[in-house]
């Protein structure tokens, strides 16, 4: 609770010199939690409403960029779109389960014409990372981690996407395919 008050102490006057209008986080773990201050202050009476006001201008970076497709598009480089070739994605749990939010990434890729794919099956479930699961359970998490991998190397895909750091460090020990953070796929794109 201390990590988060110092964050909203640090972000707290330029929310309320109206100089933010967003908190937009890229890293999904982050986001699902930066979007609980609320609920996780609720009884802090120096911090409550300064939480809640936190949490209602936070959004994971896949909610923020579908207003700026337009923009995007101008600025792709069509050529580094088809040479992206597919791509597999890894919903992090914290993204759709946490934040709720499915097929933001997925669909916000496609509009912008890159080739990105989930696996049919199973891809609501956790690769294995987990926060500190795999440190704790470093077999269970393999075997996860495996039957995760399995499922996107079905997709045959040029490299594996994701939101969450965890996973990606996670996937990228059990595969050759690269794994990487989607956006870094959307920067190489850009002019």
């Amino acid at each position: 609770l201390d990590q988060m008050r110092r964050n909203i102490d640090a972000w707290w006057p330029l929310v309320e010199g109206g100089e933010v209008e967003a908190l937009i986080m890229n890293a999904s773990g982050c986001g699902v939690m930066v979007k609980d201050y609320g609920h996780a202050l609720a009884h802090d009476a120096d911090y409550a409403e300064k939480a809640r006001r936190i949490s209602a201008l936070t959004f994971d970076l896949c909610e923020w960029l579908p207003q700026m497709l337009p923009a995007l598009r101008e600025a792709l480089r069509p050529e580094a779109v088809r040479a992206a070739g597919r791509q597999a994605y890894h919903p992090p749990c914290t993204l759709q389960h946490g934040q709720q939010l499915k097929g933001g990434v997925e669909r916000l890729l496609s509009d912008l014409g890159f080739e990105v794919q989930v696996a049919g099956a199973e891809s609501h479930l956790c690769c294995g990372s987990a926060g500190t699961y795999s440190v704790l359970q470093p077999e269970l998490s393999k075997q996860l981690r495996e039957r995760k991998l399995g499922h996107l190397a079905g997709l045959q895909p040029e490299g594996i996407l994701s939101a969450n750091i965890g996973c990606i460090t996670h996937l990228q020990s059990g595969t050759r395919v690269p794994v990487r953070h989607w956006v870094e796929l959307l920067d190489e794109a850009l002019a």
